[in-house]
């Protein structure tokens, strides 16, 4: 049933909003052909849906997103080869999608003591903001949240924060054929990013993480040839650790710049305990339907669990097994598809 329901959700082309809304649509109509209930729910255009079983006072939430990259015509016509299945959205995260449904669906099926709640996304690629945090705004939150990003089936117990800022430095014009009149504000913009990159902060590590990760993204500035430019704003991507604060980087990189320092947007890091009831439940199931010691590690990107961390809801990022996602040859392992479900099976039937 599983790997069907998947081949179905690859050949909807959802790399835009329309296409991605359809996914949605398609996923309320299985669950309702199902016998389940779901709940559609739309916000600044983007569809999203609920759909809740069990009882008791906990819930435990199973997030996934329909939306993909884009892809070449061929990555929607799903195929098999050697054990896996390919095309867009295979691993990220078609496969967790399709395997959280079908868990739901022999739930459904079962005396649980404890609530789940599927949410099914459409825009968690370009940031998440409209559904899944629309979501967690509107009070659809529960005791912990399980995202399908693919992970190996290993468990995703951290993510770095994110701090997304521009520097704007200043310097004084002058003609192209003179510059030593002038100040070169993209020279003194690049000799400020190469003092922040060692700075004290790039140099921290933890228990799952040897640095955080500094990108220079963007540089903007000049505008003609022979003019000394007066102005440049290099835009930087800083991912840091979870023992980091974003106050304590900001301070230190304004400590090397006289330029002005814009904060474009930052998201916290992630942390959940390896010692939470939930993931003390789940590491016996991994363990017998994985045959291995379950693997703990922390992203260094972030996902829709930020959304509920904020709120202090404790999220991890757990899912099937794949590669080459964003990529023109991404595929899923079939046989963790079929594990993961499993997984999910068994640890909604033991929590209490």
């Amino acid at each position: 049933m599983v790997i069907e329901l998947l081949k179905e959700l690859i050949s909807i082309e959802s790399s835009n909003k329309d296409g991605a809304n359809t996914a949605v649509d398609f996923c309320a109509g299985w669950l309702t052909r199902h016998g389940l209930s779901p709940k559609l729910l739309e916000n600044n255009g983007y569809k999203m849906l609920i759909c809740e079983i069990g009882s008791g006072d906990k819930t435990i939430i199973f997030n996934g997103h329909v939306d993909v990259v884009s892809g070449q015509v061929g990555q929607f016509m799903p195929f098999e080869k050697e054990g896996k299945l390919y095309g867009r959205g295979s691993a990220d995260m078609k496969a967790g999608v399709a395997a959280m449904m079908c868990a739901l669906y022999q739930l459904s099926e079962k005396h649980l003591d404890i609530k789940i709640q599927l949410q099914i996304v459409s825009d968690e690629e370009i940031g998440g903001f409209n559904c899944s945090g629309y979501l967690v705004e509107q009070g659809y939150v529960g005791d912990f949240v399980i995202c399908s990003e693919p992970t190996q089936l290993d468990v995703a117990l951290q993510a770095k924060g994110v701090l997304q800022l521009d520097i704007k430095e200043y310097g004084v014009s002058a003609h192209g054929s003179r510059p030593w009149q002038g100040e070169n504000a993209i020279e003194k913009a690049y000799n400020t990013y190469q003092k922040i990159r060692t700075l004290p902060f790039t140099t921290e590590s933890s228990e799952y993480y040897s640095f955080p990760s500094l990108n220079l993204a963007k540089i903007h500035a000049g505008d003609v040839y022979n003019k000394v430019p007066d102005e440049c704003t290099v835009s930087l991507d800083i991912r840091y650790l979870p023992t980091q604060r974003m106050e304590d980087i900001l301070k230190q990189i304004k400590g090397v710049t006289d330029g002005s320092v814009l904060v474009n947007m930052f998201a916290p890091p992630i942390e959940t305990s390896k010692d939470h009831s939930v993931l003390t439940q789940l590491s016996p199931i991994l363990k017998k339907l994985t045959n291995r010691d379950p693997v703990f590690f922390g992203q260094h990107g972030t996902a829709d669990t930020v959304f509920f961390s904020k709120k202090g809801i404790p999220a991890i990022e757990f899912g099937p097994s794949g590669a080459n996602w964003h990529g023109d040859e991404e595929y899923v392992w079939i046989d963790s598809v079929y594990i993961y479900e499993n997984i999910l099976i068994e640890l909604a039937s033991s929590l209490k």
